[in-house]
């Protein structure tokens, strides 16, 4: 049973950015951080199911793609990456890659990774803050300059890189040919409102994210049966014993907390394993104190994210 604020690992990337507020305060002014990781604290905690990220874009990533477990097993990995990303922010421009226009052969791909044609071939779309991208294992993707995102994946850093936009590092041909889906994304499902306060963005057997919206000064209780990462993205509250802002998180599991949210709301996104979301994760405390006083007699007075459109 743990209720517990994450602790961040940097990952310094080329592509990254020297400023990072507000989501963190962080001086990357000496060298870009592309990534910033959340952990479980302390050394001895059980490593996660789930990694959950920030990710800062002031260059376009590599075109890539992640194995599915049967890859993984087959070359010897605990399990592949399937991935969903949330838009923080993003410039005006600012584009993600998702699968490919057309349908391609093996013999068609890998020509396309030699001679670097990959990158038109790929179904590029603009992005803004709010969307939600999910990234099933084996879609060939790539993140565009001036994003801020977060991201929830399988616990994997396996990547093959396609194209990597002149910065010379090593593609990865045979292996990106064995993983990729060479073609259009599957369609992805729209986000759904669970209840008032909570919205479903994805929904997959490896994890299940939320956003939840709650209101100013109200008064909630988590309650999760498994692992779960919290990350505050708008105002600010008290989660469990710990005060939070835009860009603190907290790592729970099998355990209950208090929410405490401040004058200004609180907005966050929660991610747990899947496939189904959680019944009852979020309970409105004055709701349930008015239940148990009728319960006992007493009366008293009453008291949007899009998804990116894909070719199929």
């Amino acid at each position: 049973m743990t209720v517990e604020q994450a602790s961040i690992q940097i990952t310094r990337k080329p592509w990254g950015r020297v400023d990072l507020r507000p989501w963190s305060r962080i001086d990357a002014s000496a060298d870009p951080v592309g990534e910033l990781w959340l952990e479980r604290t302390g050394e001895s905690a059980p490593i996660s199911a789930l990694l959950f990220k920030l990710l800062f874009t002031s260059q376009p990533l590599s075109i890539q793609v992640h194995p599915d477990d049967e890859l993984a097993h087959a070359l010897g990995l605990p399990n592949g990456k399937t991935e969903a990303w949330y838009i923080l922010s993003a410039a005006p421009g600012a584009r993600v890659a998702l699968g490919l226009k057309q349908h391609l052969t093996l013999q068609a791909l890998r020509a396309a990774i030699r001679d670097g044609t990959i990158a038109g071939l790929a179904q590029w779309h603009p992005v803004m803050q709010g969307d939600v991208i999910f990234v099933p294992a084996g879609t060939i993707h790539a993140l565009g300059a001036d994003i801020v995102l977060a991201e929830i994946q399988q616990r994997s850093d396996t990547t093959f890189r396609l194209f990597d936009f002149g910065r010379n590092r090593e593609l990865h041909e045979d292996s990106a040919v064995a993983a990729s889906v060479a073609g259009p994304p599957p369609t992805q499902s729209p986000p759904r409102r669970l209840t008032d306060v909570r919205k479903v963005l994805v929904a997959s057997p490896h994890f299940v994210l939320e956003r939840i919206d709650l209101q100013a000064n109200s008064h909630w209780a988590l309650d999760t049966d498994r692992e779960t990462w919290i990350l505050v993205i708008e105002g600010s509250g008290r989660i469990g014993s710990t005060a939070t802002s835009v860009g603190d998180a907290i790592f729970a599991e099998a355990d209950s907390a208090g929410i405490e949210v401040g004058p200004e709301g609180m907005s966050i996104l929660i991610a747990y394993p899947g496939p189904d979301p959680i019944a009852a994760l979020m309970q409105d405390c004055a709701e349930r104190t008015a239940k148990s006083a009728a319960a006992s007699g007493a009366v008293h007075a009453p008291t949007s994210s899009r998804i990116i459109e894909v070719q199929t």
